[in-house]
């Protein structure tokens, strides 16, 4: 029972992340109606939640087509690298006390390390693709995500040196008496930016901006691969939000419901939240994304950093 314990977990962590990521299609057409006064899917099945299985069913039986100038290998690799990456992040992701795949001592670094890694999904498929639109927003994308990666990092510093411990769960029990949010509020605010351009979510979607580049690095992608974009997207979503719940929220820290409950609760309200930005903010110019990146949130970041650590030394 001990050797199948483990993967139980990675099965069930699997099916709730896959099942989430496809669900969240219908979730996010309803509440985007529902903000923007108009109607959204509600002509297949109940509620229109078999629109989710109309997707999947056109995404599987559209023609998958590989353009003949693409470098076909690295055409194909592209759109299973988003989602490799974005899964091996979960590996490190505490859903409850003891409910992990890999408690790593190290595991803020390893959340990091494998979330950066998608930005190679989004330069081999603009890259391979030989589109010029395509090729525009892969640089796009690989600029936006390593930039703003340098202060997603930076902005977690100060939870780390509060909780003493790069490991999530540790983090996650030194705020029983205290989340996060209240005394680390510049960097939850810094982190929250940040993911919302790692991902590459309205406002932040520059990469693949249609006025501009028809669909940025995705142009030339049909069928299931184009669907592998588009699930990686939502499951960098659920990653990022389960990242702010555990930081800065307590995690499955909460009175009255199970961990669990907590844990999906809070999750979901980040989720609506990246939703609710997506039907509210314009887009900016892909100079002005930057410009604020460097010139504004990294020098917060590192202030944010120096006063937490001058605050933990004062106070011990």
């Amino acid at each position: 029972m001990s050797a199948l314990y483990p993967l139980l977990i990675i099965a069930v962590v699997l099916g709730i992340v896959l099942n989430l990521a496809g669900g969240l299609i219908w979730v996010e057409r309803r509440l985007l109606a529902l903000w923007q006064d108009r109607y959204g899917p509600n002509r297949v099945g109940p509620f229109g939640l078999g629109q989710v299985v109309a997707d999947s069913v056109k995404l599987f039986t559209k023609e998958d087509w590989i353009p003949p100038f693409a470098d076909k290998p690295v055409f194909v690799l592209a759109p299973a690298v988003v989602v490799a990456t974005s899964l091996l992040a979960f590996a490190v992701i505490p859903f409850a006390a003891g409910f992990v795949i890999a408690d790593l001592s190290v595991g803020i670094l390893f959340l990091l390390a494998a979330s950066s890694l998608g930005v190679y999904s989004v330069v081999l498929a603009g890259w391979s693709s030989n589109n010029k639109y395509a090729l525009l927003g892969g640089l796009r994308a690989t600029a936006q995500m390593l930039s703003y990666e340098v202060f997603m990092g930076l902005s977690l510093m100060g939870v780390v040196i509060m909780a003493g411990s790069f490991r999530l769960g540790d983090i996650v029990e030194a705020q029983r008496h205290m989340w996060y949010v209240v005394p680390q509020f510049a960097g939850f605010v810094m982190f929250l930016i940040a993911g919302v351009a790692e991902t590459r979510r309205l406002p932040f979607d520059l990469a693949e901006s249609e006025s501009e580049l028809i669909a940025g690095f995705h142009s030339e992608y049909s069928g299931m691969k184009f669907g592998m974009f588009f699930v990686g997207e939502y499951i960098g979503v659920i990653l990022i939000s389960a990242m702010l719940t555990l930081c800065y929220f307590g995690g499955w820290l909460g009175p009255v419901l199970p961990g669990p409950v907590w844990f999906g609760l809070k999750t979901m309200a980040f989720i609506c939240l990246f939703i609710l930005f997506r039907a509210a903010l314009p887009r900016p110019r892909f100079d002005q994304l930057m410009s604020w990146g460097w010139k504004v949130l990294l020098p917060l970041a590192l202030l944010n950093l120096l006063v937490t650590g001058a605050a933990v030394l004062l106070l011990r």
